[in-house]
């Protein structure tokens, strides 16, 4: 005997909430069946539809299978916010709970996997690209304010005004910085939004540069082009002091373990080397332990001053 094929879903692309399906006739015992999962209480969705999608696509999934039980009002917030945004955010952050916030006076949802906050959200805070609330990228930033150190936030903000791809302007953050007030951040934003740096190109760039301004160093370039005396370009370097022919490059991994980039670093090295720049190369651990490298800057800085 042939086996029974399993019955239809009635909303077979999309998540469903559990009160919409029994309305369409489903009953109870189908909602538990193995071919369907729960994403959130209340919610039901088509078991692997994950399958074969990149991760930000099933991330922004699940953001619109919450926002069917959230009220029009409320927008994605924080750390969810800025992931929908594709922002920098540290790895502590970057599997948090999703984050919602809904205007002063209304109930807060509280549930598995969801934060809830209250807050003041103006119209002018929530950006309906998605197909469902999130905070703006100027409001997202000055919310993260109340969760990150400095340099994360200064990342963070450097991302929003990059000059090749901005999500926004200096001008704008400065007015959401204003309208934030003097809530949770309110002092870290004061001390960021100066920081920030349009030319910066990644986030360990921007917390390198703003480990040198804490320590009292000059502020450096960002992405500087080194040509030779013949007008021939040399280098692209992630922070430099032109003047005194200093410079500095972040070396991820990928720098060890892709020999072609290997190979290239050792001859732009060599070259900045022979036109009198003191190159100075960082990692990761210079960023977590930055006093030797800030002693060796402060060095170069006066041997050249």
């Amino acid at each position: 005997m042939s086996p029974v094929p399993p019955k239809r879903i009635v909303f077979p692309h999309r998540a469903f909430t559990v009160a919409e399906a029994r309305a369409n006739g489903v009953t109870d015992k189908r909602l538990r069946a193995r071919d369907l999962t729960t994403p959130f209480h209340g919610l039901r969705l088509r078991a692997g539809w994950e399958d074969g999608l990149p991760p930000a696509m099933v991330f922004e999934e699940r953001c619109r299978a919450l926002a069917q039980t959230l009220p029009p009002e409320a927008a994605f917030s924080h750390a969810t916010a800025a992931a929908l945004h594709r922002l920098p955010l540290p790895t502590e952050l970057q599997n948090s709970p999703l984050h919602v916030t809904v205007p002063r006076g209304r109930r807060a949802p509280h549930r598995h996997g969801v934060v809830g906050h209250q807050a003041t959200l103006s119209p002018g805070d929530v950006d309906a690209r998605f197909g469902f609330g999130a905070t703006t990228p100027e409001r997202t930033w000055c919310d993260l304010a109340a969760v990150l150190a400095l340099a994360p936030l200064v990342a963070i903000g450097d991302r929003l005004i990059h000059r090749s791809l901005p999500r926004t302007d200096l001008a704008r953050l400065a007015l959401a910085v204003g309208n934030h007030g003097s809530g949770r951040g309110a002092r870290l934003l004061a001390r960021a939004l100066p920081m920030l740096d349009d030319g910066s190109e990644s986030p360990m760039e921007s917390w390198q540069r703003v480990t040198i301004i804490l320590a009292g160093l000059p502020t450096p370039v960002t992405n500087y082009e080194v040509y030779d005396d013949r007008g021939v370009f040399v280098a692209r370097v992630d922070l430099a002091y032109p003047a005194l022919k200093i410079s500095m490059d972040y070396e991820g991994d990928h720098h060890r373990t892709d020999k072609k980039q290997w190979r290239r670093d050792i001859a732009r090295f060599r070259r900045l080397k022979t036109m009198g720049w003191d190159a100075k190369r960082y990692t990761a651990d210079d960023l977590t332990a930055p006093d030797e490298f800030i002693a060796d800057l402060a060095a170069s800085i006066r041997a050249r001053s």
